[in-house]
Parts: structure tokens; sequence; C-alpha cells
């Protein structure tokens, strides 16, 4: 199969419209194809355009095939030289900007159609694009591109034996599976990072966004395949458009390495229950900021209002504030007033409405919900040890942060607290990729294996051990009751 994938692939690479690959045995094949019959894989340079699903249907038709597509062309991406690929890289980001004009069309299309939906505020929000927006990813990317070279960097050597040295290397994980919703502003994101690391990508949108992604694909694609000169073709990075073809894609742990589903936690329980392939993930961005008794006033207003209003449907947006009961004589009003007059909608804790900050009128259903909105949940605790408690009943182990002015006090909540992300007088809001200096992020991971926190390049590679023998060495030289070689087991600098 991947010989006839990486033969179509490159048909259409030079400029042959389609290409069909069906079975010989089958002697009516020719006619079967000619009358639309469903025959074989297609693979085409540019689908036909009747509708926006249509145009956003990958190079490749089956599922199998695009997961080897990716995987193929991902191999031609990694002989690339690092300043061959970062170049490619800044393409992408000058075409973004080129073809703003294109992408605001495209959104404007998806803005139309969920607002004669009605849906949910939060929904638009994440769907929304602006040349802000555009001009940010575009930064992000040349970001990355400027970064040191991430594959093959050298993570520790070791001399096992006189002559005989093992080395530990980055390299990319293979193919990654995106699964993301509402926000077209992933796409280029994820890209971005699965080119600098030197994986194969495929994408799946949310239906919301399927005029944004569409565009944004062939914008990525035709500028990664013209910056490497048509050494990458477009299949480097698959757009599936089908629920259907995301049920085919998770049953293919034989192709596809690692599954980032990026949404709601209906849909990473989805992921998780359909798949034998390696999640990564969160489920919910339920994060706390904690204004602990000797916290400066000023700066407790800023952050609580700057955590909650700054992009509200954010999953590092603040979505419970906890209040040492020592603020309600000091800076506990000012903060619940600074958050009303940001247009802010308070709801209550029991212990909230027990010592009257909030009414029993406001109070919560859930001392555990992401809002996704101007909305926040108050509520007073005892001491920090009573915060850091509610934190692990109700919290997402997503970002945690305490306001106060005792660094003791700082470090004993950063060292407690059990979260991806834990802020000492910080915005929730900086547990991003680009803020922390990754160019982009892939998503957010709150597990404890392979990655946490903002997923950036270093979370989308794998390692690989090289070994190198001087005389030809064998294991049997090392055994036995009289060994003719010896370990050694020397550690190396790793810039040798």
């Amino acid at each position: 199969m991947k010989a006839k994938v990486d033969s179509a692939m490159r048909a259409l690479d030079v400029g042959v419209k389609a290409v069909v690959v069906a079975s010989g045995h089958n002697l009516s094949v020719v006619r079967d194809v000619f009358s639309s019959k469903s025959t074989g894989t297609i693979f085409m340079d540019r689908p036909p355009t009747p509708t926006a699903a249509e145009t956003a249907v990958s190079c490749a038709s089956s599922s199998a095939a695009q997961a080897e597509a990716a995987r193929s062309e991902a191999r031609k991406l990694q002989t690339l030289t690092s300043e061959e690929r970062s170049a490619v890289m800044q393409a992408v980001a000058q075409a973004l900007r080129d073809n703003a004009a294109e992408i605001m069309h495209a959104n404007a299309l998806d803005l139309a159609a969920v607002k004669t939906n009605k849906v949910e505020a939060a929904l638009v929000q994440r769907l929304k694009m602006t040349e802000a927006k555009i001009e940010t990813l575009a930064a992000g990317i040349e970001q990355l591109a400027a970064m040191d070279e991430p594959i093959g960097k050298v993570l520790g050597r070791t001399e096992l034996a006189d002559g005989l040295n093992l080395t530990k290397v980055t390299v990319p994980i293979g193919v990654l599976l995106v699964v993301f919703e509402s926000r077209p502003d992933s796409l280029p994101q994820i890209a971005s990072l699965s080119l600098r690391s030197g994986n194969g990508l495929l994408l799946k949108g949310g239906r919301e966004a399927e005029h944004s992604n569409a565009a944004l694909h062939r914008i990525v694609v035709d500028a990664v395949h013209t910056a490497s000169g048509g050494r990458v073709g477009r299949g480097i990075i698959g757009l599936v458009t089908s629920r259907n073809e995301v049920t085919e894609l998770l049953q293919l742990d034989s192709l596809i390495d690692l599954v980032i589903p990026r949404g709601g936690k209906g849909l990473v329980h989805h992921v998780k229950q359909n798949t034998r392939i390696p999640v990564l993930s969160h489920a919910d961005g339920i994060c706390h900021l904690y204004i602990d008794s000797e916290a400066d006033g000023a700066k407790a207003i800023s952050i609580a209002v700057d955590s909650k209003t700054d992009y509200p449907a954010a999953c590092n947006a603040t979505e419970t504030i906890l209040l040492h009961e020592a603020t309600m004589d000091s800076c506990a009003e000012s903060v619940l007033r600074a958050l009303r007059q940001a247009s802010v909608k308070l709801k209550a804790g029991p212990r909230a409405i027990e010592l009257g900050l909030l009414t029993a009128a406001d109070a919560a259903d859930s001392m555990a919900i992401e809002y996704g909105d101007l909305t926040c949940l108050v509520e007073v605790v005892s001491d920090m040890d009573a915060a850091i408690t509610h934190i692990h009943e109700h919290g997402s182990s997503h970002t945690e942060c305490i306001v106060t002015e005792n660094p003791d006090t700082a470090e004993y909540f950063q060292q407690r607290v059990d979260a991806a992300c834990v802020f000492h007088n910080a915005s929730t809001r900086f547990a991003d990729g680009f803020r922390f200096g990754l160019g982009a992020e892939v998503g957010i991971s709150t597990g404890r294996i392979h990655a946490r926190g903002p997923v950036g390049v270093d979370g989308l590679l794998s390692t690989k051990w090289v070994l190198k023998s001087r005389d030809g060495d064998t294991a049997a030289a090392f055994s036995g009751a009289e060994p003719t070689r010896v370990f050694t087991h020397k550690t190396l600098p790793t810039d040798a």
C-alpha cells in the first residue's frame, strides 16, 4: 500500500489532478471508475467544491491511506535540513498573512451559520477569527521556526565500554491525530508544531468551523508544498471532515501514534473509550485563584479580573475564586466589586453565603463547573490547606494560582498543589504555549505521563538510542566466567 500511496502523491505533486488506486483483479475496474461507482481510493490535488465539507476533503479519501500518506510525507519532511524546515514554516506564517482576506471570508460564513443556529456565546467567541489572531498565529509560527533544532537533540551519552558509546537522541513521534472543536485558529498552531517536530498530521475540526478549517488547511499545505520545492507533499497534513472517518482513524493503532483531543469532556471521553492509540488530553479547565490572607489588595483585584475576563472561553480562565476568610475584612468586597464592574456574574459557595458575602439566590449548582463565560464561583475557605483541599476535590489539575505577599506561603502552595501549572501572583491566563515561549501549543495536558501542561514541540517528540562500536562488539565478550570486555558505564558530556 505504501508504494501505491507514494506513487499517487508524486503524481499529484507534479500536477496530475486526480489518481485512483484500484484492484486490477476486477476486469471492469476502469468502467466502474468512470461510471462513478465506489471503487478503490481516489487521491486529489484539489477536491471538488460543491460544498464546504467536500472542499475540505484531504488528498486521500480512505482513512488508512490518509495515515499512510502522512507518515510517508513526514519521512520526507525529516530529510530536510533544519534550515529548510525553518524556511517552510516561515512560508506558512507569511501565507497566513497574505491570505488573511480569504480566511476572514471563510470565517464569516461559519459565524453566520452558528448565529442562525443560535449557539451559545462562548462557542461563537472561540470560533471567531480576527486579523489580530491571524497575526498572532503568524508570529507564533515564526517563533517556532527560530527555535533550536528539536530533532536529533542529544539528551544523554554513555560510554558502555572502551570504544562502545550509547547516545539518546530526540526523534518525531510519527503520525498524530488531533481532534479539536470550535477554534479554527488551532489548525495552523497544531500544523506548525507538527512541522517543526517532523511529524505527520491528521486533523478533524468541528463542523461549525468547516469553512475556516478548509481555507486554513489549503493555505498551510500549499505553502509547505511550494516552500519545500515539492519535496514534501500536501499529504503531510490531512483534513478529516466526517465523524465516520474519525471512528475509522481511532482504530488505526498500527498507523497513528498519538491522539490529541482538544475539546470538552464528552469529546475526550469518547476518544479514550474508542481507541487503543495513546491519548494526550485534558478534560476540563476548572482553574482556581486563591487569595491569601496576606495578599496585596490591588494585585488581587488585577489578577482576578484578568484571569476571568481576558478570554473567558479559554480553558485557562479562572472559574473559581477562593478567598481566605481573613480577606472578609480586607480585599474580598473590593475583588467582588471589580468583577461585577467587569460584567462578571458571581455564583456562591456555601460559606460565601453563610458569611453574607453573597446571597442564597446566587448559590452555585456545583463546586466544579467550567463556565466558559463571564460567570465565576466565589467561595470562602478557612486557610490555605482548606483551599488546597478544595482545589484537589473540585479542580481538574489544569492551572491554579495563589495571590500572597508571603514567599514561604507561596512556596508551600506551589509544592503542595497537584496541577499541571501552579502560579504565584500571576494570572491563570499565562498557562499558554505562546506565553511560555513554546511558539504555540498542541493542547494542554493534565495527565501525568509523557507531557504535562502546555504541550509544545518537546511534547511531540520521542527518543531513540544510538549505539556505536569501534571494534565490532559482541554481548558474549562481556559475559561468561572469563569475559574479555568490561562495562565502564561512564557518563559523557552531551556536547561531545
